[in-house]
């Protein structure tokens, strides 16, 4: 992994255009092939990004790029879409690069384990007709719960916790903003599942268009019957 600490602008082409005006910021460039540019604020969500596969040049700067200022232009590209990450850096503050190895993946407590086993057993719980496509669905910002198909064969990505917070809905709006950039799985819709949501976390999923499912552990695992209650 490669991190810099540099001041450069940053333009991103593809099926958008964005542009980040000259600032300081940090770039992370991942073994895998990613790259990150991130602000001092805006909470632990990259301003932009590029995701593997893709390849990454550095040339020095000429011509107006040059006379502006710049010193290094990178050049990010995807190498299966159009998509094209171009930053250019003007002075670089720190430069420092470290193999951090194979990482273990992360390793979630029993009950939101147990609870995406479940949800991945009895995957109607979704609704009728859906399908388990993985569980564990590999991206490049960490692996969603489970990926599944809705009766329509579109593609859903499923967050679970146990209690779920604000915390949880931005997760999965990465993990949307980063899945929909892929042709072959767009549009992918997103369901929020836990077994308690707290209203601010309800109403800010359903502000970003994302399915709020409350689970119910017991009767998951066969330990109540819904239907025997008499509340």
């Amino acid at each position: 992994m490669r991190v810099v600490i540099a001041t450069c602008s940053v333009d991103y082409s593809g099926r958008l255009e964005a542009h980040l005006p000259l600032a300081t910021r940090l770039l992370i460039v991942k073994a895998d092939g990613s790259v990150l540019v991130h602000s001092d604020g805006g909470s632990y969500k990259p301003l932009n990004w590029m995701s593997p596969p893709c390849s990454i040049s550095v040339a020095e700067a000429g011509g107006a790029d040059a006379e502006a200022g710049v010193a290094e232009v990178w050049t990010v590209q995807s190498t299966r879409t159009d998509d094209r990450l171009v930053v250019r850096v003007h002075d670089i503050i720190a430069d420092h690069s470290a193999d951090l190895g194979v990482d273990p993946g992360l390793v979630k407590d029993g009950v939101e384990a147990h609870l995406q086993k479940l949800l991945a057993e009895q995957i109607d719980v979704l609704g009728s007709g859906h399908q388990l496509v993985r569980r564990e669905y590999p991206t490049a910002i960490g692996p969603v719960d489970i990926m599944a198909r809705d009766p329509h064969g579109r593609s859903v990505a499923v967050e679970i916790k146990r209690r779920g917070d604000i915390d949880g809905v931005e997760q999965l709006t990465r993990y949307l903003e980063l899945l929909n950039r892929d042709p072959l799985l767009a549009p992918v819709t997103g369901v929020f599942a836990a077994q308690e949501i707290r209203p601010q976390a309800r109403v800010l999923a359903t502000d970003r268009g994302i399915r709020c499912l409350v689970l119910d552990y017991d009767a998951m695992r066969g330990l109540d019957d819904p239907g025997s209650r008499l509340f």
